[in-house]
């Protein structure tokens, strides 16, 4: 599936998405956990927290700070976001072109989303999230069990694309990215199935290859 397939098949299964999804359970809670790793910064505002592929807004960015940014390639998600969490900003994109500009946020949350991307775009994917992030910034995103690319039909009862290098090769892919003190979790997700997350911190430190440009701000 192309990435306007992809954003087409969102936007079928969007409402029935929301519907499944269980907005309690322990991935929600890594929420307070990222926030209580943001808190022992210098300083005294809230931190900034993009969320990406945030859907509905349930699951996620409901829990993360005033202000927050929620981005989703579905129309038909941000608007239930819209709903859901009124007062965040909603932006309509890509996650492997994201359109805001350098050292923005202060991290970044990816839930069940880099892997509805093509798997030879996770570099990229990961590129941008360090980009867009402030030196020292953190990263708290699924982390796929296996290698897989595949559309599953009836997912939803629509269809949806999956594409993941493995576990292994995506650690390193965030490593090579810039992330340090990279740690992993296992958490229930809106299913209800037990999957694993990575919380992981930019290096403070890092070279910003030359070729990565700035994005402008929406």
């Amino acid at each position: 599936m192309d990435r306007d397939a992809v954003r087409r098949a969102w936007d079928e299964v969007a409402e029935t998405y929301a519907a499944r999804r269980d907005p309690e359970g322990s991935d929600a809670a890594l929420i307070d956990d990222l926030l209580d790793s943001l808190s022992t910064s210098e300083s005294a505002d809230a931190p900034v927290v993009l969320d990406v592929g945030c859907g509905d807004g349930a699951r996620t960015l409901a829990n993360l700070s005033p202000g927050s940014v929620g981005l989703d390639v579905s129309r038909r998600g941000l608007d239930l976001a819209a709903e859901t969490v009124p007062e965040s900003r909603l932006v309509n994109g890509e996650m492997t072109a994201l359109p805001f500009s350098d050292d923005r946020f202060d991290a970044v949350t990816a839930y069940h989303a880099v892997f509805h991307v093509d798997r030879e775009r996770h570099p990229d994917v990961y590129e941008g999230f360090a980009r867009v992030l402030r030196p020292g910034g953190r990263l708290l995103m699924t982390l796929p069990s296996g290698r897989f690319e595949t559309v599953r039909r009836g997912w939803m009862g629509g269809r949806m694309f999956f594409s993941a290098p493995g576990r292994e090769r995506t650690l390193d892919q965030l490593r090579a990215a810039g992330f340090t003190d990279v740690e992993t979790t296992t958490a229930t997700d809106p299913l209800g199935s037990s999957t694993e997350f990575v919380f992981a911190t930019l290096d403070p430190d890092r070279t910003v290859d030359a070729t990565e440009t700035e994005a402008d701000s929406p």
